[in-house]
């Protein structure tokens, strides 16, 4: 197939934070390179979903005149709150030094990475939204040339339809891969050069959000809430936050860690049940929600960043993993990441000598990672000695413990279903909660319907003979979406429906399937969900 060919100095997969600030930064260094971004979603923004308060210390030093300029940072934090929840009872704990929140700000990421297109752009960087990459492009020296988007106007046979394009050849002296947590491309490159070979597994969450508009008397401007406790049990890591935006705006939301072992967790369910808390329902009430999402976060932490360099390329941002899993932030390492990968690459191609990783290790973003590296793995052991592990290494240790907790990957701690305990749900009261096809029809999710599918199984006979069989069909109840349904035929056998039209690109499926028999690749560009101000 003859695709068509463009060429640049620096190509960058995603136009995330990470991705935007790179390609910024390379900007400023050097105005005359040519840069490119492509991004799978309808625009920029439309695939990015966070919580999130944001800290602007990577901002500041990449455009330190961002208020003059406008930056969609309007609401600073005022208040914490730290609850702990029981079944009917709220208790306020003293917020731990990590979410303390003096100077940073209660923002919608989506609109903070329009903004920051619309300042890359100005510096002549070329973004082109609606382009996924699809594959990654090697030399005949196996080194990374750039990547290939999606072709277009494929029906589910694999045949061409009337409106089939080929995908464009985009090819790079350096490509930075900002895809974001668990990237299809990251994937297929940590495998194929070994980037894992010397870190932990990477560890990570599910992320489920609302953007609520709440009666005025109920809304409290720069006012950051999380929870830990009711509803998960105590041997299950997990929270929630709720965030006071501007105009009567709330962003709530719900994380759970991916190593829980009970099959029978529903994350999304967890999350409404959360809401009809006494503590936390009264927000809502009389409110209307907006908009739905959902996302994987990483929280392996510092030892779980792989090798972030191979030949003609670099990961950056998510894509590697450099969440502060107890500030629960990650946007302002991620721009770090990309910003100070702009500056090796720039050194590179001028041709003189640079390591990302060493100059990475001499930013700011490697002693604050590096110093809460432990306080994730410690909630293996429960909430309670999650807790005590935590104020021991923060308090008196200070991050300088002289030992690192290991950890392993998610899909190995899920029990099999005749072990576990199931979970029975209250159904959705209409009021503040909710079922699953009402939220994802809030997330804008759009598929072309007539495509080959995205969410594809290595072994489709293990849908039923191992998950259904063994863990009860756990993907029915982690993904957030419906996606994944059994249905039985008219004699009873059951068999797996993928609605993939539904999926709202969390990556939850890739991640947890116990087998790792299921796949997520990006489907035609522009498809999934349409986040308005997430």
């Amino acid at each position: 197939m003859q695709r068509e060919r463009m060429d640049y100095d620096v190509l960058i997969v995603g136009a995330g934070p990470a991705g935007l600030a790179a390609a910024i930064r390379l900007k400023q260094l050097a105005p005359a390179m040519p840069v490119c971004v492509i991004e799978k979603g309808s625009e920029v923004g439309a695939h990015i979903l966070s919580g999130a308060v944001f800290e602007p210390r990577a901002l500041n030093e990449l455009i330190p005149d961002w208020r003059e300029r406008g930056a969609p940072l309007l609401t600073p934090a005022v208040d914490d709150q730290f609850i702990l929840l029981t079944p009917r009872r709220g208790w306020r704990l003293p917020p731990p030094p990590p979410m303390r929140n003096h100077g940073n700000y209660i923002i919608s990421l989506g609109n903070l990475c329009r903004w920051l297109a619309k300042e890359a752009e100005a510096l002549g960087v070329e973004i082109y939204p609606g382009f996924a990459g699809a594959e990654v492009l090697y030399g005949s020296d196996s080194r990374v040339i750039g990547v290939a988007t999606g072709t277009m106007g494929v029906g589910k046979d694999g045949k061409p339809t009337a409106n089939f394009q080929s995908g464009v050849e985009l090819h790079a002296k350096m490509t930075l891969f900002a895809e974001g947590c668990r990237g299809s491309l990251a994937k297929s490159l940590e495998a194929r050069f070994g980037l894992r070979a010397h870190c932990d597994p990477q560890s990570y969450g599910i992320g489920i959000k609302e953007l609520w508009e709440v009666a005025s008397e109920r809304h409290r401007p720069g006012r950051v809430v999380h929870t830990i406790g009711w509803p998960l049990d105590s041997c299950t890591y997990g929270g929630s936050f709720l965030y006071h935006l501007e105009n009567n705006q709330v962003a709530v939301g719900f994380v759970v860690g991916l190593d829980y072992d009970n099959p029978f967790l529903s994350p999304f369910e967890e999350f409404q049940r959360f809401k009809t808390h006494p503590a936390i329902r009264p927000t809502f009430v009389g409110g209307r929600r907006v908009s739905y999402g959902a996302r994987a976060l990483n929280e392996g932490g510092f030892q779980s960043i792989p090798a972030l360099s191979f030949p003609g390329g670099h990961l950056i941002g998510c894509a590697a993993g450099f969440l502060n899993v107890p500030k629960i932030k990650g946007s302002h390492t991620a721009m770090k990441s990309g910003m100070v990968a702009a500056e090796v690459v720039a050194r590179q191609l001028a041709g003189e000598n640079a390591d990302f990783r060493h100059a990475l290790a001499a930013s700011w973003v490697w002693p604050e990672l590096r110093g809460v590296r432990n306080l994730r793995p410690a909630f293996r052991w429960g909430l309670w000695a999650g807790l005590a592990h935590a104020a021991l290494d923060t308090y008196i240790l200070r991050g300088k413990a002289p030992w690192t907790l290991r950890q392993t990957a998610d899909h190995l701690h899920l029990k099999r279903a005749r072990a576990a305990q199931p979970i029975t749900y209250p159904k959705p009261d209409g009021a503040v909660s909710f079922d699953r096809l009402s939220s994802v029809y809030l997330s804008n999710v759009n598929h072309e319907e007539n495509q080959p599918p995205h969410l594809r199984l290595r072994r489709p006979d293990d849908a039923i003979a191992v998950n259904y069989a063994l863990y009860d069909s756990p993907e029915t109840r982690y993904c957030p979406a419906g996606v994944y349904e059994i249905v039985k035929d008219e004699v009873g056998a059951p068999r797996l429906q993928i609605n993939a039209p539904n999926c709202v690109h969390c990556k939850t499926c890739d991640i947890k399937d116990p087998t790792q028999n299921i796949d997520w690749v990006v489907p035609e560009g522009g498809g999934g969900p349409n986040y308005p101000n997430m």
